[in-house]
């Protein structure tokens, strides 16, 4: 595996500007994750941007934990608690120290490499979700998405249970977006 320095920067980006699009309105509309809304999806973004960020700095070694059953509440601050955390998660993973050893995430150690890689597929993936649900563009970072299609390329047929559903079949002339979203259980095509 490439254990290749990379910038989170694009992706939060991406995502910043998503979210800050998303109305009121739309936070009970169905997202392609199985069975959770954007407002759901949010709560989780709340969690999953604070939670790499412990992973970079190493502030959750022994103290993360698996994520329990159902969804957290969305923050009533979601719309600033967001974009501050992908701050704070980006500038967390510019620290060189972020990327050695092994660090937690929810419950999980992984070397930091490739914890990086998770937090970046959570963010582009979790990006497209929402921009699918409320009906905006998503154009992630084209080094981003290569990054991660070689990092789930040995995904298997059935997904990863808890992470990915089953691999959907993309064909191999398919833009890498679609490849990407195909690895992680998703199917391109879905709409609202």
């Amino acid at each position: 595996m490439n254990d290749r320095i990379f910038d989170l920067e694009p992706a939060a980006i991406s995502m910043e500007a998503v979210v800050s699009a998303i109305a009121a309105q739309q936070l009970e509309a169905a997202t392609p994750c199985d069975d959770m809304t954007v407002g759901q999806l949010l709560a989780h973004v709340a969690g999953l941007t604070e939670a790499f960020r412990r992973a970079a700095t190493k502030e959750s070694i022994g103290a993360s934990a698996s994520p329990t059953q159902g969804l957290p509440d969305l923050p009533e601050d979601w719309r600033g608690r967001i974009p501050a955390q992908l701050k704070a998660l980006v500038s967390a993973w510019r620290d060189p120290a972020a990327w050695e050893g092994d660090t937690e995430a929810g419950g999980v150690t992984l070397p930091a490499t490739e914890m990086a890689r998770v937090a970046l597929n959570e963010l582009i993936i979790h990006t497209w979700d929402l921009a699918r649900a409320t009906g905006q563009p998503c154009c992630p970072d084209s080094e981003d998405m290569t990054i991660l299609v070689d990092w789930l390329r040995t995904t298997p047929e059935e997904g990863t249970p808890g992470l990915f559903g089953p691999v959907v079949p993309i064909p191999d002339n398919a833009p890498t977006l679609d490849k990407l979203l195909g690895l992680t259980g998703r199917d391109p095509t879905w709409t609202r």
